[in-house]
């Protein structure tokens, strides 16, 4: 399994690429037709996309994770 995750945030219009593999995430260009588009476009209109990720929480700062910090 890939181990490659594009990232939206609430706000924030950029897409990120995220490679745990590789330990880096980068901004990537939001794509103009597909599904990436398409489901970019739900996102942008209020809606949550998730395929394939089983957990993600955005939280203020890495220092709240390694506390176990859990905001619902």
């Amino acid at each position: 399994m890939a181990k490659v995750v594009v990232i939206g945030l609430p706000g924030d219009d950029q897409l990120y690429l995220a490679d745990i593999d590789a330990g880096t995430v980068q901004p990537i260009q939001p794509p103009s037709s597909g599904p990436l588009a398409a489901a970019n476009d739900l996102r942008k209109a209020g809606g949550t996309v998730v395929k394939d990720v089983d957990l993600a929480v955005a939280v203020s700062s890495s220092e709240q994770v390694f506390s176990g910090v859990f905001d619902g």
